[in-house]
């Protein structure tokens, strides 16, 4: 088995470094029963990204700091920045087209766009 398992306290460190993917589950949810296997065959296939897998109802403060409103959700990292999350089971096809977007994206770019809205974030609490 390649997935790791996500709680709070192994959060920070899981995530600070190169790509991870967290599937938000339950064990009574159909969808995250039927994406399960599809998360866990690109686990064996890419072996430089970190897939994670949370049990919302073990970890239900974890899903509140995401907001997870529904599962399964899937949220992407790279380089502790968060840069995707979305609701819903992917097919093969289309989390295999996620993880080849994440790891071409531009860090450089990311990076920049990151900082601004974390400052405009700041700006809105403060003001």
């Amino acid at each position: 088995m390649a997935t790791h398992t996500l709680t709070t306290e192994n959060h920070d460190k899981t995530v600070e470094d190169g790509i991870v993917l967290i599937d938000f589950w339950a064990g009574w949810c159909v969808p995250c029963q039927r994406f399960a296997p599809i998360f866990e065959e690109s686990s064996e296939t890419h072996e430089d990204v970190t897939f994670a897998k949370v049990d919302t109802e073990d970890q239900q403060e974890l899903a509140m700091r995401y907001g997870v409103t529904s599962i399964p959700t899937l949220v992407a990292y790279r380089e502790g920045i968060p840069v995707f999350s979305q609701a819903g089971a992917l097919p093969q096809s289309a989390l295999e087209d996620l993880i080849g977007q994440v790891k071409n994206l531009d860090m450089e770019e990311v990076r920049k766009a990151y900082a601004e809205a974390q400052e405009q974030e700041q700006e809105k609490q403060q003001g």
